[in-house]
């Protein structure tokens, strides 16, 4: 009985690791496929606009904005979670040991510097950011850029969803910002169960929420990494205050998304060698934490 409980635990163990990313999945193609509705059905366009030729340019363009981030999104999402950012097939040894390398008694080698071991991964990490846990896996040197292409077009396509959910909710409540329609945003299900709105203008005012909740959270996320990406940090390195390896905004942007950050960020399918191995990297200050 105990060898079952213990198989069966390990199993829920190591399903439990997706849940995050499934639910992200589900998260996005739910939000894109409600907007979808909103652009086919509840356009905001006047009854005379919506039989024209406008009508139907204003649909596709805004169709195509969407599945457009939608495809960066899940493409850059793939490409995050394939790529290998651990020292798993890396060459470390030689004579080459210097300042900032470590030996890492779990892999039980010498890691090179901004390099540290994953407990949740069992892998050390090459310039190690952080663990995601959305993604089950570690922000690490070769595959930053698709993190952060990723949630650059996950804040785009929440706030495209907030902007489409905001114009809908008006032109359903037929009345504008009022106390009932703010009161609606803030409670909706104390506002559904009181029987003050119908379930179509709750399920938008729901749906609202939580675009606008999940914009915030992305957002937030969003531009602490690029202030990190800036600044030639990682998430560790801004915890211990150090900046040793800052070359300059650009050098520093060029760094994390490689020859081709100014045009890379569209499209994944655009190659943009990184300029350096993720084991040597140039040292502009103090290794040392700053007192």
């Amino acid at each position: 009985m105990a060898r079952f409980m213990s198989r069966l635990w390990c199993k829920l163990e190591s399903s439990g690791r997706y849940l995050p990313i499934v639910m992200n999945a589900v998260l996005v193609f739910s939000i894109t496929a409600e907007v979808s509705y909103l652009v086919l059905v509840e356009a905001p366009l006047e009854p005379e606009q919506k039989k024209t030729e406008w009508s139907s340019m204003w649909k596709a363009m805004h169709l195509f904005a969407q599945y457009f981030m939608l495809g960066n999104i899940t493409w850059n999402a793939s490409l995050f979670v394939k790529t290998n950012p651990s020292i798993r097939g890396v060459f470390l040894g030689g004579d080459a040991l210097g300042q900032g390398w470590r030996y890492c008694y779990n892999c039980e080698t010498h890691t090179p510097p901004r390099c540290s071991h994953c407990y949740d991964c069992n892998v050390c990490v090459l310039r190690r950011d952080h663990h995601c846990v959305f993604f089950g896996q570690c922000v690490g040197f070769h595959n930053y850029r698709y993190f952060l292409t990723c949630l650059l077009f996950m804040w785009a396509g929440l706030l495209y969803a907030v902007v489409m959910n905001a114009e809908v909710f008006i032109v359903i409540l037929k009345e504008g910002v009022t106390f009932h329609s703010i009161m609606l945003l803030l409670v909706p299900w104390i506002m559904l169960v009181s029987g003050q709105v119908t379930a179509r203008a709750f399920a938008f005012a729901f749906i609202a929420d939580t675009c606008v909740v999940g914009f915030l959270l992305v957002a937030a996320f969003l531009f602490f990494h690029v202030a990190l990406m800036l600044r030639g940090q990682t998430t560790r390195e801004w915890y211990s205050t150090r900046k040793p390896y800052n070359l300059g905004a650009v050098a520093n942007i060029r760094e994390c998304l490689g020859k081709y950050w100014y045009i890379c960020w569209l499209c994944p399918l655009i190659p943009s060698p990184l300029p350096g191995d993720g084991i040597n990297f140039k040292v502009t200050g103090s290794l040392e934490p700053l007192k």
